[in-house]
């Protein structure tokens, strides 16, 4: 009970931090299916996008994105 307890404790900490994980996370993959052309195989980009969380949906959108 008592890990409950410190775990609802940061409940209000980790739902902003989760949402804004999973609204990057959808930018960067419509994004990524809107563009015509990126830096590497679309296919290593989803992985990078869907693994790296937070890291690979920025990694995308600064390294990924051929302007």
């Amino acid at each position: 009970m008592e890990n409950l307890d410190k775990f609802a404790e940061f409940l209000p900490l980790l739902i902003p931090i989760l949402v804004l994980q999973l609204a990057l996370m959808i930018a960067a993959l419509v994004d990524l299916a809107k563009r015509e052309r990126t830096r590497g195989p679309r296919w290593m980009w989803v992985l990078i996008i869907l693994v790296g969380e937070f890291l690979g949906s920025i990694l995308y959108f600064i390294v990924g994105r051929e302007e």
